[in-house]
């Protein structure tokens, strides 16, 4: 895991680079020579003015949000996980303006496409994840400091929190429209950029790899990984009691009250007991279970044991862990998945006799993999009474309709490929 590749620092040459700064000057003025250009080549017509639907939000951005990602005393951390997002935009639409030209396509249609596509895909993906997790993170934002709190944790898209399959329903939305604004082939076009979907979902998921989300539980595998304190797979063996064999009771405001102790476990050979109630972790105050879950997410580096104070009862020593237990890089496999499904969309493009047959061949083969892989997942809980994630209903959901395409698109007449 290295979630972090470098810092952009606040300030060059006592000009602030965030906010009405560097970045915005530098955006201001590729925004107006890529416009100047649109307008020389095609005119100062309705799909150059569609650019500014990507070109305002950026500068909103940068001018607001860009400032509150900053990190004091250090400035803007470059994540690896958004430095792989925009490696797996570029190669996608790369890889569909290459395919483009090849069938007769302007490649420059598709680059507009790939514009139209990514603001919907990422606020998509955002509202995916925050209307999966709004009970367990963003209602508890909302009650501890308001509506602006709630606000800024739905933006803090730096550290993750994307979903794939909100990223599709909101990147096909942009497609309907652009499709029907430019009058275009649906089918034809959905073919196009299928295995660009794929080749983006592969490398993206490298970026899910480096920032530790989207992980699986706890494994004996030779392929497992061990991930470091303070990531997501570490955060959560810690918050479910798998790391040091205790659960803690209640909601983040509650008092640190230990709930379970696993049988056989350090923790329990440790003497400790459901009911404890905690007052400090390695010497550091806790007086609610948020606190206590920070310092058991971030241990001291160097120490061998985990320091527990216990109300009325001295202190407890547990062998810590500096590293997650062992858990397999289903990161890895999701890219590799990916990969596979872009080859064989590429491959079965030529022998495919309808438009609209590799596009169906995505939606029916990737929500079998994505329901398959769900099952190592821990990241994502039961919802609707299911007993299975709120992906692998969606993956269900994305079968029924990949059957009715087929059966749509067999009825049509074979088309000649050129």
């Amino acid at each position: 895991m290295h979630s972090t590749l470098f810092y952009i620092p606040d300030e060059v040459y006592g000009v602030p680079v965030f906010g009405v700064g560097w970045l915005l000057a530098i955006w201001g003025v590729f925004s107006v020579g890529l416009l100047a250009w649109l307008v020389w080549r095609q005119g100062l017509n309705a799909d150059t003015l569609s650019y500014l639907l990507f070109i305002v939000p950026v500068a909103a951005i940068i001018v607001w949000l860009l400032p509150i990602l900053a990190e004091e005393g250090k400035g803007l951390p470059i994540r690896a996980y958004g430095t792989m997002m925009l490696v797996a935009v570029l190669s996608g639409t790369g890889l569909a303006a290459w395919r483009a030209k090849r069938q007769g396509i302007d490649p420059d249609l598709i680059v507009s496409l790939a514009f139209w596509m990514f603001v919907p895909g990422i606020i998509g993906a955002r509202a995916f994840y925050v209307i999966e997790y709004w009970w367990e993170d963003y209602w508890p934002a909302f009650e501890r400091g308001g509506l602006g709190t709630l606000i800024a944790a739905v933006l803090r898209v730096d550290k993750g929190g994307l979903v794939v399959y909100g990223s599709l329903i909101g990147g096909i939305l942009g497609l309907l429209l652009f499709v029907r604004k430019h009058r275009l082939p649906l089918f034809r076009i959905c073919d196009l950029i299928a295995p660009s979907l794929m080749l983006g979902l592969a490398l993206g998921r490298i970026g899910c790899f480096f920032n530790g989300c989207c992980f699986a539980g706890p494994c004996d595998h030779a392929l497992a990984l061990h991930f470091p304190a303070g990531s997501p797979p570490y955060h959560s063996q810690v918050v479910r009691g798998e790391l040091y064999g205790f659960r803690l009771l209640g909601d983040e405001v509650d008092p640190p009250v230990i709930g379970r102790v696993d049988s056989d476990s350090a923790a329990e050979q440790a003497g400790l007991r459901p009911n404890d109630r905690l007052t400090a972790i390695d010497g550091r105050p806790v007086t609610n279970k948020l606190e206590a879950v920070w310092a058991l997410n971030h241990p001291e580096p160097g120490r061998e044991k985990l320091l527990l104070q216990v109300e009325g009862r001295g202190t407890l020593s547990i062998p810590m862990h500096h590293r997650s237990l062992a858990i397999h890089p289903v990161q890895l496999y999701s890219s590799i998945n990916a990969l596979l499904l872009c080859l064989l969309l590429l491959a079965y493009t030529p022998f495919s006799r309808r438009d609209g047959e590799v596009f169906a061949l995505m939606i029916t083969v990737y929500p079998v993999a994505r329901f398959l892989l769900e099952t190592i997942r821990k990241d994502e809980i039961s919802v609707f009474g299911t007993g299975i994630s709120i992906s692998q209903n969606v993956s269900l959901g994305l079968l029924v309709l990949a059957g009715a395409l087929w059966v749509y698109l067999l009825k049509k007449p074979v088309c000649s490929k050129q």
